[in-house]
């Protein structure tokens, strides 16, 4: 789902930076079909691929592992680099650079789609990040700047809908994709769209930029990056590595020693990318510790809650793209009820009760074996996560916005959106180390019962970081290969079971720091 604050960069660029081009009235509807295509390709390919997986796991013949980067190689980037990507659209325009983003972003799609390894897929996922960083506040930036006051209010929603609505769809099309047609047209489909952005930016798009000339933060950008880098190939590499192996080590020292020299650099830069000042707030580092915790569970959740249902339960890919659409739709649909919460009921309250419903969703989905009916099994948990999540992030966007003066609410919307992006990209790093130790645990706990042959006990042991995209040797009689199949499944749900507790208590975690730390009533500017 998409990153809280999405709306809130909007306004504050908006407020800050009024309509310096205003669009001609004929030029709206271009100019909203442009941005709105164009953030789509992003968030779409942010959950479509996740359904695609399997197949990409498969085709490749990949590990747990692999499959990770294929994730977090695009999420990294984005995440790392999407501050930036709004200081390039300020400095040398925000057509050209929300043109340049859908463009690279293009190519890297078309390279992820031709690629015949999973090492020049990966390189193509990491390019397809960087072209995200650019074009997704280059949109929302276009919108801010396009529009004047009185129909500012009107692009915003048509916007937000009408992303959250593909969104919502692109799992659904791009499991179709996959289940009719091949893995690589999740990807190929982005090319005729990116090509429709272009011709509709360069024909109806206004170009604008900042009026004073700013500074880009590049050391901080570059030590983010590293940090983050390091801590996720560090974690990841730990699964198959073990923790002493120097790869792990330099890669979890070097990121942590990034992390630290990057705040030390942002303390001291003139026109820094994160303003350390922003956290004297009480109520935005509450808010922003709350979507670190919140979105690292929901990161780890729609990366093996597909791998789950295709897996384990044999959905189709289609059907396992459905079975999302619920929680997200009620997102949507409750988006307006909840964004009044903070008027009518106050700052904290919305935001203890939203994560401990969400909380109670990711204990359901844990209940689940690995067989089952649907609307028995996950339906309920779905609904109940969704309530959550309806609950809180639209709130979660009103606190940070009035946890800052205006005049910082643009910086406080940006680095809310990046926190909840480096959260699922961490998640998805260390909850992974989790969920890979839980399954061979298991596994061969239950294996040691089958007095198995020790070459097959061997096989499937140097196979286990593959996960539930593990399969029984052939040429064992039916009845070991359906103990064996039996058996990694099992071992997927105990160890779905463990990781899905954990993101229960990080949920109950975003509650307890809602409460310790946001105010009941709208904090003072700071």
């Amino acid at each position: 789902m998409r990153p809280p604050c999405d709306e809130a960069v909007i306004r504050s660029w908006s407020a800050s930076r009024p309509a310096v081009t205003p669009c001609a009235p004929e030029a709206q509807t271009w100019i909203l079909a442009a941005t709105i295509l164009g953030s789509s390709l992003a968030f779409i390919d942010s959950t479509v691929v996740n359904v695609a997986l399997p197949a990409l796991q498969t085709s490749f013949h990949a590990t747990v592992i692999d499959v990770q980067w294929v994730v977090e190689s695009y999420g990294l980037l984005l995440a790392a680099l999407i501050l930036v990507g709004g200081s390039f659209g300020d400095l040398f325009g925000r057509r050209l650079i929300f043109l340049l983003g859908v463009a690279i972003f293009a190519l890297a799609s078309a390279a992820c789609g031709l690629a015949s390894s999973i090492h020049q897929l990966l390189l193509a996922r990491s390019i397809q990040g960087i072209g995200a960083a650019l074009l997704v506040p280059g949109s929302l930036a276009i919108i801010g700047t396009s529009f004047d006051e009185t129909s500012r209010g009107k692009a915003v929603g048509t916007w937000s809908g009408f992303t959250t609505i593909t969104t919502a769809l692109g799992p659904v099309l791009g499991g179709w994709l996959v289940e009719h047609a091949s893995w690589r047209w999740v990807f190929f489909i982005n090319l005729p769209l990116a090509i429709v952005v272009i011709v509709i930016s360069l024909w109806h798009v206004p170009e604008s930029r900042a009026t004073s000339r700013g500074h880009l933060d590049w050391p901080g950008a570059l030590l983010v990056t590293l940090a983050l880098g390091g801590l996720v190939n560090g974690f990841i590499a730990s699964e198959n590595a073990g923790w002493a192996h120097p790869l792990v080590l330099i890669s979890l020292i070097g990121g942590c020693a990034c992390l630290i020299l990057f705040l030390f650099v942002e303390a001291a830069a003139p026109s820094p990318m994160v303003p350390l000042t922003l956290f004297r707030s009480s109520s935005f580092s509450g808010a922003n510790l709350l979507t670190l915790c919140l979105y690292a569970a929901i990161g780890i959740f729609f990366f093996l809650f597909p791998l789950d249902l295709i897996q384990v339960w044999k959905y189709s890919t289609t059907a396992t793209g459905a079975a999302m659409l619920p929680l997200i739709l009620l997102i949507f649909l409750l988006s307006r009820w909840s964004g009044g919460l903070v008027a009518r009921r106050g700052q904290r309250l919305p935001l203890t009760i939203g994560p401990l419903v969400a909380a109670l969703g990711f204990i359901l989905f844990a209940v689940p074996s690995a067989h089952g009916n649907y609307w028995i099994s996950f339906f309920p948990a779905t609904i109940v996560l969704g309530l959550g999540l309806a609950i809180t992030v639209a709130p979660l966007t009103t606190v940070v916005m009035n946890a800052v003066s205006e005049d910082r609410v643009g910086a406080a919307s940006g680095i809310n959106n990046a926190v909840a992006r480096v959260a699922g990209v961490l998640a998805i790093a260390i909850l992974g180390v989790v969920m890979t130790k839980a399954f061979g645990f298991h596994l061969n706990r239950s294996l040691a019962n089958l007095s198995l042959p020790s070459q097959i006990l061997a096989e499937l042991e140097r196979n286990e970081i593959r996960l539930a995209g593990l399969q029984a040797p052939p040429g064992l009689d039916p009845a070991t290969q359906a103990a064996i199949n039996q058996s990694i499944a099992a071992a997927f749900v105990f160890g779905f079971r463990i990781v899905m507790a954990m993101c229960a208590a990080l949920s109950a975690a975003s509650a307890a720091l809602a409460w310790l730390m946001i105010p009941k009533s709208t904090s003072s500017l700071s």
